[in-house]
């Protein structure tokens, strides 16, 4: 099939990729004419896993091309993707005019029938606006668009293989046309018919769910997928603070709730709370959407608060321990809102540095691959070849990313290096006892 993807994101590219690596033909269109040219050498704008082959593989195969000329990507499209940006308005609301755009162009540019779907995470009745505006500036012919919702369920750091081997693909059409199209584009996932990029020998288990509703219920299952999970990351940062007060440790408590199957153990480790560009962006969009139709989602209110205190509790930790922050030396290890990405939106990292910068911390950091995107937010921030250097000298360290280069590095070494050994593990990646027994005043998260 011809597919057309609007928007070179996260979102976008991974989409663009995964699409032209099972067979179909992709443009993929961005008004970033600066970004578009990066693509166009080879190079990527963002770093996740196993998307620089795909890319690269796709393109030499001359099923995957770019382009800022909206006219040239849609022209020969039968599908349209729209990915495009909902960045948070100040009120917590979905800023929406890059959808609006999109569709309107969409409506102008096009003389031929086109399914448009809204891939971008976007409030419901959202479909219902693109619908009217297609109409008004397509010439009021309805018959040569449909409108479709396709949700995403991506994971930083672990998209390509969420693309290609999801848990489920969500529909919401209106009209069989758009059902029988959008089915068969995800025929060879459905039925997992392709050679997996991502493991050699990939088993085809069974096929894939594909669930098809209206419109407006497709738009509201992503918005309360993402609001459940982010649910379960503030219950559970909840709970580590009890197991402080008593003496209990959230990591058996997680254990031995995620053994039941009605659970399970998937979103319930504690830390210094979420971040990344869509969980807190869509919990508060779904409180908006929630507060418009005359509902007060108190329940996701207080999800959004528990998330929000996280690193002043961090905070309060470490004070409690070396008394005076001002002109302490602190390191940090990770930058990223979580490990395998160099994404820093919403990065709780960043939020906790910022914290600590304002009571007059030195702050040195270290991460493997988002230390770039950091300076662009932070630009005083110092930071580091490696992770020892950020511990050299340090008067304290604080684990804010997992990654797993941080799990296996020299501690004997580190603990020579620093000042004075105290860590704080936000992300609870060290064996408690361990540390301990090495002479590290460990301070971890509901341990």
């Amino acid at each position: 099939m011809e597919i057309c993807i609007v928007g070179t994101g996260y979102v976008g590219l991974v989409t663009g990729a995964c699409l032209a690596e099972i067979g179909h033909r992709v443009v993929c269109v961005d008004d970033d004419r600066e970004k578009i040219a990066t693509l166009k050498r080879g190079e990527l704008p963002i770093f996740e896993p196993g998307l620089d082959n795909l890319v690269t593989r796709n393109r030499g195969a001359g099923r995957l091309s770019f382009t800022a000329d909206l006219k040239e990507g849609i022209e020969a499209a039968t599908v349209i993707f729209i990915c495009v940006g909902t960045p948070p308005l100040e009120d917590g609301d979905a800023d929406l005019s890059a959808v609006e755009q999109v569709a309107r162009r969409i409506g102008e540019l096009s003389s031929a029938y086109k399914l448009v779907v809204e891939k971008s995470t976007v409030p419901v009745q959202t479909g219902m606006w693109i619908e009217k505006t297609l109409k008004v500036y397509g010439g009021g012919v309805n018959e040569r668009f449909d409108v479709a919702s396709n949700p995403e369920f991506l994971r930083e750091g672990s998209a390509v293989e969420d693309f290609l081997h999801p848990d489920r693909i969500v529909v919401g059409v209106e009209h069989p046309r758009a059902e029988r199209l959008l089915r068969e584009l995800y025929e060879p996932i459905l039925h997992r018919a392709f050679t997996c990029p991502i493991h050699s020998k990939c088993e085809k288990v069974r096929p894939v769910p594909f669930l098809v509703t209206d419109i407006k219920s497709a738009e509201l299952i992503k918005h309360a997928s993402n609001s459940f999970l982010a649910t379960k990351i503030s219950f559970m940062n909840s709970v580590a603070d009890l197991c402080e007060l008593v003496g209990a440790d959230v990591e058996l408590v997680a254990e031995g709730m995620g053994l039941d199957r009605r659970i399970g153990r998937a979103f319930l480790n504690a830390g210094l709370g979420f971040g990344g560009f869509c969980f807190p962006k869509d919990l508060q969009a779904f409180v908006k959407i929630a507060e418009k139709c005359g509902y007060d989602f108190g329940l996701l209110r207080e999800v959004d608060r528990i998330n929000q205190a996280r690193i002043a509790q961090a905070i309060k930790k470490l004070k409690d321990q070396l008394w005076i922050l001002k002109e302490k030396v602190v390191g940090v290890w990770g930058l990223a809102f979580k490990p395998d990405t160099d994404d820093v939106r919403y990065s709780p990292a960043l939020a906790l540095i910022n914290r600590l910068l304002a009571e007059g911390v030195a702050v040195k950091a270290y991460d493997p691959k988002a230390m770039e995107r950091a300076l662009q937010q932070l630009p005083s921030l110092v930071c580091c070849q490696n992770p020892y250097e950020v511990a050299s000298g340090a008067d304290a360290l604080v684990v804010a990313t997992e990654w797993k280069e941080f799990a296996n590095l020299d501690l004997t070494r580190v603990k020579s290096l620093m000042r004075r050994p105290l860590i704080l593990d936000g992300r609870n990646l060290f064996d408690r006892q361990k540390m301990k027994a090495m002479g590290f005043e460990y301070l971890a998260i509901g341990r």
